[in-house]
């Protein structure tokens, strides 16, 4: 099966670093094949055939702690699942081409409560907007991401759920990336 890991976190700021080239071999040691790495920021396409994705998950985490010394939130998505994604965003209207580093989706480790969606919904400020879809946040900056308070962090503590966020440019070449 193909898969896409985001990592949460890492090379922002010479924060936890961890140079591709040795995230690939990590990733290689732990049985993982076809591993492909993309831009610095943690976004690696690779071919398991473990089917449990809590195992794949949970190995990748355990792996990063012991050899870096921190913890990393690593979130899964199938090439089926993130093509799905981007296949069904609900800002059709958004020029994906000129406002592309603009436009983000937000992957979350579990589904959020209802309760805890509201919550969120209050930080979003015009003219902002974000969809929740099933695992899915999509997200769209007009002004940039740069200037918003609606941060990973903040969707995180508000949901109760890991989150990491890739703007559109980055999720279509990761599906082009995971294809076949």
């Amino acid at each position: 099966m193909k898969y896409i890991s985001i990592l949460r976190g890492i090379n922002v700021g010479g924060h936890k670093k961890i140079l591709m080239a040795d995230l690939k071999n990590l990733y290689a040691q732990l049985g993982f094949t076809n591993v492909i790495s993309y831009i610095q920021s943690g976004n690696v396409v690779f071919d398991s055939n473990i089917t449990d994705v809590n195992q794949i998950i949970t190995s990748i985490e355990k792996a990063i702690t012991t050899r870096y010394g921190f913890d990393v939130p690593v979130i899964i998505r199938t090439h089926a699942e993130i093509k799905n994604a981007c296949d069904n965003t609900p800002f059709g209207e958004i020029d994906l081409k000129a406002d592309g580093s603009k436009y983000f989706l937000t992957l979350i480790s579990d589904l959020p409560t209802k309760e805890n969606i509201e919550i969120l919904m209050n930080y979003v400020n015009q003219p902002e907007r974000l969809q929740i879809e099933g695992k899915n946040i999509y997200i769209f900056y007009p002004n940039g991401a740069g200037r918003t308070k609606l941060t990973n962090g903040l969707i995180e503590n508000k949901l109760k759920v890991k989150a990491t966020s890739r703007n559109w440019k980055t999720v279509v070449k990761l599906i082009e990336l995971s294809k076949g």
